[in-house]
């Protein structure tokens, strides 16, 4: 598959910004009027993720023989959407008449024959994907059994699935709430699996975002709300494993991460064993940092360590500066995984320090959605907030 040539017209494309993310919907909306009720009403931010999800396409299409697992959880949690095969040929036509309008005369057969193979890889995966659960939840309903307000911005809803829910610390999942019907956002939940089925989510509040705000404020105890499929594998850990493990978090990147750290947590009290972690929170602020105390009696425990970084608050009398270059010069990290959750640029500027100082690259993990350079080639980075797409063009960013 010629992956460069998909690599240049897609970049070609991608020029033409919102014209062309217009002329998509336009298209598959004339085209297929029954798909509109399947997206939000309002499609500003809708439009722009679908440049995301084919830059997935055109970069992960021709490693999906090596790791095909995330494509295919996007395919099982999908199914919330009512998705169906014939879905999936509907936003294929909409995609070549797009490329080809902006194209024009490089519009070749040769390139036609690339575009829809790749597509079509995608495709297969995430329709046989979720044939394979088609006896499980599309979505699961979940009330809100507590709340805590932990600042202004933050606060945490603890959830209960009506039905057994299984995901695995580390993962997110999507969330729709009643205001703010079909538009899905992703949350990292904040807790390992507890035997009584509930689990935390951390909403943090953004600016001009339409979910956020009404989730955060308007929301509590006895509210109902619907999560999809879990997805998600890169910061998915085996609690009894040994080797010690680097946390680096920005913002409300912090979420998985505090998963993380409750199973490490719970297998330790069970076993009276458990790996070395060491947590370093980064925010602007120190009103940013959200989850200080808890955090801070947790380092009680010998196998646990905590560093909160400020790089915006000259009145902080703590650690400051950025907090990937604060983790890496923090040490000597041999023989530890690094995990890494925040901004775009706050995971490719982590990768990098990481990097600089030795780290080879396949001990850092973090969520695969969009590429960024560093020392030693191209790799894929995780994005705050988390963000996930397809080529439905229904990934969520949370606002």
């Amino acid at each position: 598959m010629d992956t460069e040539a998909l690599r240049i017209s897609w970049s070609e494309v991608a020029a033409n910004g919102e014209a062309a993310t217009k002329f998509f919907y336009s298209h598959l909306f004339v085209t297929h009027p029954e798909l509109r009720e399947m997206f939000p009403i309002h499609m500003t931010a809708q439009r722009s993720r679908f440049f995301t999800a084919m830059c997935v396409i055109i970069t992960d299409v021709d490693r999906l023989a090596i790791d095909s697992s995330f494509v295919e959880q996007l395919g099982r949690d999908h199914r919330r959407f009512g998705t169906i095969a014939e879905h999936f040929l509907c936003t294929r036509d909409s995609l070549l008449a797009t490329l080809e309008h902006f194209l024009g005369e490089r519009w070749t057969p040769y390139l036609q024959e690339a575009w829809i193979a790749a597509y079509d890889v995608i495709a297969r995966l995430m329709i046989d994907a979720a044939a394979s659960v088609a006896d499980t939840p599309a979505y699961w309903d979940a009330e809100i059994v507590a709340s805590t307000r932990l600042t202004l911005d933050v606060t945490v809803h603890t959830v209960r699935p009506t039905q057994p829910y299984p995901f695995h610390a580390g993962q997110f999942l999507a969330v729709e709430i009643p205001q703010r019907p079909r538009e899905w956002r992703y949350f990292s939940p904040s807790s390992a699996p507890r035997p009584d089925g509930t689990l935390d989510l951390q909403v943090q509040i953004v600016d001009g975002g339409q979910v956020s705000g009404y989730f955060a404020r308007e929301m509590g105890p006895g509210d109902g709300i619907r999560i999809g499929s879990p997805i998600g594998t890169e910061f998915v850990i085996d609690p009894t494993e040994a080797d010690p493990l680097l946390l680096i978090a920005g913002g409300s990147g912090l979420a998985p991460m505090r998963a993380i750290i409750d199973a490490v947590d719970r297998h330790g009290r069970t076993t009276g064993r458990a790996r070395r972690v060491h947590l370093f929170h980064g925010a602007r602020t120190e009103w940013d940092i959200y989850d200080d105390a808890a955090l801070t009696d947790l380092a009680r425990q010998p196998w646990f360590s905590y560093t909160p970084v400020v790089s915006d608050d000259p009145g902080y009398s703590g650690v400051t500066g950025l907090v990937g270059a604060v983790a890496a010069s923090a040490a000597d990290w041999t023989g530890y995984t690094a995990m890494v959750c925040g901004s775009a640029a706050m995971v490719a500027a982590t990768v990098e320090q990481l990097r600089r100082v030795g780290m080879p690259l396949e001990s850092i993990r973090f969520e695969k959605y969009g590429d960024f350079t560093v020392p030693g080639g191209v790799v894929t980075s995780g994005v705050g907030r988390h963000r996930a797409v397809s080529p439905l063009g229904g990934g969520s960013v949370i606002r």
